[in-house]
Order: structure tokens, then C-alpha cells, then sequence
């Protein structure tokens, strides 16, 4: 249910083009001058500032919206981390993928210890207000302090080739890390990839739809729920 309509007040253009630019370069590995020219060749004429500024507006609150509409919290966890380098500092990009694949949570954290590890299960269990069946994660051992006083009873699996699903998890944002060549802050990096991680999961096909038509149907439900996100219906 969304908790706050999106208002589009004082903008020159309708919501359906804002929505569409928003989608268009979050979405997809492009930069804001690509994404600036792909408009033109459509006959809008907007900058790349403009566009910069309403992913900055609107990209997180339709993210919001797109997370609260995912389906409940599997019972497995695959927990993973990342370095991230930002004006020369290295950062941690915690991330916890569920059994299907779907990204559930992202925190971006200056350690890579047992403090850390706990905050991401902390917030996780807070969040969807469960407790797992079981995390899988590497043998990084701050997973198992955290564990221990978290949840002691709660089924741990470490071993580097168990979590794949997780380490797959960190390819996209990869690649859209190289597009953007790094990010400048530890607030915009945190911001966008909670807007890439909803909108990946909205889009991106489960296992079990694989049928040319299940795919296309697939699409249409992710379109009308961005629309319905973006109030752009």
C-alpha cells in the first residue's frame, strides 16, 4: 500500500515522461547525457541536470513503494559483501539476497566486521520481521560472531561455493559502478543502489517464468507496477 502519493506539482512535464526517464536510467546501464539523447531522438528535450535531479527527487520514493510491493521474506538468507572505493576510501556494500534471488537488503558500511555483519541481520529481521531458516554466507567468521549474539539457534552455512546467489547479486551494480566510473559519495552510492536493487527486482525474471510468454506477461506486471509506484498511470 503506498504510504505517500508522489506529487508532480510546479514540473513542466507530465508525470508518464518524468517516470519514464527515471525508469530509463535507473534501469538500465546508461549514462545521463545517453539517457539526455535517447529523449531527444523521442522529441523531448530535456538535460542531463534535469534528469539527474529527478532521479534524485523521485527515484527513492518509487523505490520505496516497489520494495513494500515484493512478496514476503524466503526463510533462506545468502549474505555477501563488497568493496567499494569513494574519493580514495574503501567502503563495504553488505548485501542480503534471499533464495530467489531477490535483494532484500543493502547497507554500505565502513567496516567489515562482527559490528557490521550484525547491523545487516539486525536490520533485516526488523525489517521484514522474521528469523530465518538459515544464512549461507563465505567464511568471512564476523557472519558467525554476529550470529551468536543476534540469533545463537539460527542455522548458519559457511562455505565460499554455497553463496554464488549473493556474489551474482553484486554483478550488476559492477557494471553500472564502471558506467558511472565510481560513485562520489557514500550517500548517492547508498541511494542509488537501493533505487537499482527494487527496480532489478520488479524486472528481472524469476527461474520459474522462463516461457516466452510468461517473460512478456512477466514485463507488463513490472510496467504497471512501476506506473502504479511512480503514480504515473
Amino acid at each position: 500500500m503506498q504510504t505517500e502519493i508522489i506529487s508532480y506539482k510546479r514540473h513542466r512535464f507530465p508525470p508518464q515522461i518524468i517516470a519514464h526517464v527515471v525508469w530509463l536510467y535507473v534501469r538500465f546501464n546508461l549514462s545521463l547525457r545517453e539517457v539526455e539523447e535517447m529523449m531527444l531522438a523521442r522529441g523531448v528535450d530535456v538535460s542531463y541536470e534535469t534528469i539527474r535531479r529527478w532521479t534524485v527527487k523521485f527515484g527513492p520514493l518509487i523505490a520505496h513503494v516497489l520494495r513494500r510491493r515484493q512478496p514476503r521474506l524466503s526463510d533462506v538468507w545468502h549474505l555477501d559483501e563488497v568493496v567499494v572505493k569513494i574519493a580514495g576510501r574503501s567502503y563495504w556494500l553488505w548485501r542480503a539476497v534471499d533464495q530467489h534471488g531477490v535483494v532484500r537488503e543493502e547497507i554500505l558500511q565502513s567496516r567489515r566486521d562482527k559490528r557490521a555483519a550484525k547491523r545487516l541481520l539486525v536490520k533485516l529481521m526488523k525489517r521484514w520481521g522474521v528469523v530465518p531458516k538459515r544464512i549461507i554466507t563465505d567464511k568471512l567468521r564476523s557472519y558467525g560472531a554476529a550470529k551468536r549474539e543476534v540469533a545463537p539457534g539460527l542455522d548458519h552455512w559457511s562455505h565460499k561455493g554455497l553463496d554464488n546467489r549473493a556474489e551474482n547479486s553484486h554483478l550488476p551494480f559492477r557494471k553500472r559502478e564502471r558506467v558511472m566510473q565510481g560513485f562520489r559519495s557514500p550517500g548517492g552510492l547508498q541511494r542509488f543502489v537501493s533505487m537499482q536493487s527494487a527496480t532489478r527486482n520488479s524486472f528481472s525474471v524469476p527461474a520459474r517464468r522462463r516461457s516466452a510468454l510468461t517473460i512478456r506477461y512477466h514485463r507488463l506486471e513490472a510496467f504497471e507496477a512501476w506506473e502504479t509506484a511512480a503514480n504515473a498511470a
